[in-house]
């Protein structure tokens, strides 16, 4: 895993490769990797320990028999909240996305997209304002927020399509608008969700392409001409696919489909377990294959204790000790999505729907490279220190126990105990 001439290692973790599930000790210099070393159970130290800090599994007696396993950090393409933090209850205070990113970090989340959903135009206009100077006065948003994700309000007016969207709110795309909303935000803008079926929006999704956003396709009622024509102007991304969707659709053609037979497309899905269910998750790895990413979509409750809570789009809810939200007088309609990235790997695993490296993958390197961050070089000497350590119970329950951000240690849960 790794070769001669290794630079010291200034901190080193010490757990299981989330891979090849081998013991394994990483080495971090500055803010870089600076190797990954097989251990054997004897606990074979490296040679240049003096001055360093170890941490995790066996870090001073050798490698034991836990379950604690290390690999990329998380990176999360859409999070609108987290533990009463939302980046949709504007006006947005100073300090919100700096604050979230410090706690995002308990959860494994190195990289994220702050996401703004439909609204009213000037709110979204400060909401822009607010990320963007968290980003540039805040140390924790500034190494950790990869973009912001725009998530309307160019979406389908329909309903079942729209989802909880304002519709009132929703319009079609609009350039300069849009332009507006990219200055505002210091050009952190790096994905837009939007529905292709309105007039000239092939032309509008070519502009935002050239421009270096990523256009995803979601809350759509397109055709499947109209899905294919955004493809072709540029479209690489669908939003949580198979959900914000009406609940009936003609057999074929319909918008899903077409979405999947894009080779172009990448598919991004909700894996919590009450989302989609297995076999549509199935079809989505099988056919996406590489292009298939996780996606949290968590909302401000995540993260919370269950119960019932008030809140502005959906009103009284229900957040469930199994983590399904809904609201609160009818359990069959969810009220977003309370859960973090980890519980999707958790998921995929479990059920047989993907390899513990595939699912990790699908939470980290894959979206890092969507995104064209260094980071989806993963966990390999020379790549960025961005990594996560997870504990793995005999349930399958992964509960994060560090978190490296930058060659630092962002986050020790026995820290905080």
């Amino acid at each position: 895993m790794s070769g001669n001439n290794e630079a010291p290692a200034e901190l080193t973790l010490i757990g299981r490769h989330y891979a090849s599930g081998e013991p394994v000790e990483v080495g971090i210099s500055g803010e870089k990797i600076a190797y990954v070393r097989e251990r054997n159970n004897e606990g074979e130290e490296s040679p240049g320990k003096e001055g360093r800090t170890s941490f995790g599994a066996g870090a001073d007696d050798g490698v034991d028999d836990s379950l604690s396993f290390i690999g990329p950090g998380l990176v999360d393409l859409q999070i609108n909240g987290y533990r009463g933090r939302d980046f949709n209850l504007p006006p947005l205070r100073p300090g919100l996305t700096d604050e979230t990113t410090r706690l995002l970090y308990g959860e494994g989340v190195t990289g994220y997209c702050p996401t703004v959903i439909t609204n009213r135009p000037e709110s979204i206009e400060q909401a822009m304002r607010a990320i963007a100077r968290d980003c540039r006065e805040g140390r924790d948003a500034a190494r950790s927020v990869a973009g912001i994700h725009l998530e309307g309000p160019f979406l389908s007016p329909e309903d079942g399509a729209r989802g909880a969207h304002s519709a009132a709110d929703i319009r079609a795309p609009d350039w300069e608008l849009f332009r507006r909303w990219q200055d505002a935000a210091e050009g952190r803008i790096r994905i837009l969700t939007m529905s292709p079926e309105w007039p000239n929006s092939a032309d509008f999704i070519e502009r935002c392409s050239d421009s270096g956003v990523i256009v995803s396709i979601g809350h759509t009622a397109a055709s499947s001409e109209q899905i294919a024509d955004a493809a072709a102007a540029g479209a690489r991304l669908s939003t949580h696919l198979g959900n914000g969707a009406h609940l009936q659709l003609p057999r074929h053609p319909n918008y899903i489909w077409e979405q999947l037979a894009q080779d172009g497309l990448s598919s991004c899905v909700i894996a919590d377990g009450f989302h989609l269910p297995d076999q549509v998750l199935k079809v989505v790895l099988k056919v996406k294959a590489d292009k298939a990413l996780l996606v949290s979509d968590a909302v401000a409750l995540s993260g919370m204790p269950p119960g019932r809570y008030e809140t502005a789009v959906g009103g009284q809810v229900t957040l469930t000790p199994e983590g399904k939200l809904h609201l609160a007088d009818n359990e069959r309609l969810l009220a977003g999505s309370a859960q973090m990235l980890s519980r999707g790997i958790e998921r995929l695993f479990s059920r047989g729907l993907a390899s513990f490296a595939d699912a990790w993958e699908m939470a980290s390197v894959r979206p890092a490279a969507l995104l064209g961050l260094e980071a989806a070089a993963g966990l390999t000497p020379g790549a960025p220190a961005d990594i996560a350590v997870f504990r793995r119970a005999e349930t399958g329950r992964l509960t994060a126990e560090a978190t490296c951000v930058r060659g630092e240690l962002a986050y020790h849960r026995a820290e905080r105990e």
